[in-house]
């Protein structure tokens, strides 16, 4: 039997426990040759917290934990014992656990790697028209509007008022903070 990717739910917040609590199940009951790979979907998003960037991880699919594994039926009762877990995705009560389709497996580890080339996104993206306050480089403590976004080069045009004129200057992300 070859292996397949299945989805584990599990309580929103628990996943990194539930991972760990798997990989120990996993060494106890020495089922290792059966199940590969034990997965949370993250993404890399950085915040500014009192003017300083913070780069943190975040699941982009909350509750939800892929494993890769070749189900066999001493598996199934072994995973959903383990503390925090929901079940299976896409499960019928009582039933065998329905694997992903090759397409949604590429399509979820596909955006995993693109993010994880990406690096660093906002939590929240910036919007042209959108007001901002400069945190960093030499125009810290001005206030402006989002002119232009460039997410390609995670830059922003922001339009500032310098000497009763409207100047626009070029920031990277990390240096504006939205100003609610």
């Amino acid at each position: 039997m070859a292996k397949q990717w299945f989805v584990i739910r599990a309580i929103s917040g628990k996943e990194k426990k539930v991972k760990q609590y798997l990989e120990s199940e996993i060494e106890r009951h020495d089922v290792g040759k059966n199940i590969t790979q034990v997965l949370i979907p993250t993404e890399k998003v950085f915040e500014m917290r009192n003017g300083k960037k913070r780069l943190r991880e975040r699941s982009f699919l909350p509750g939800y934990i892929l494993v890769e594994c070749e189900m066999v039926p001493e598996l199934i009762p072994m995973i959903k014992e383990v503390p925090n877990v929901i079940g299976f995705l896409g499960a019928k009560k009582g039933g065998d656990p329905i694997p992903l389709r090759e397409a949604e497996v590429n399509k979820i580890l596909g955006k995993v790697d693109e993010m994880n080339e990406k690096g660093e996104m906002p939590e929240e993206p910036f919007i042209k028209g959108e007001k901002v306050k400069v945190m960093a480089g030499p125009f810290n403590g001005f206030t402006g509007t989002i002119d232009e976004v460039y997410e390609d080069k995670k830059k922003l045009k922001v339009v500032v008022k310098i000497f009763g004129r409207n100047t626009p200057i070029e920031l990277n992300y990390f240096q504006v903070e939205k100003e609610y």
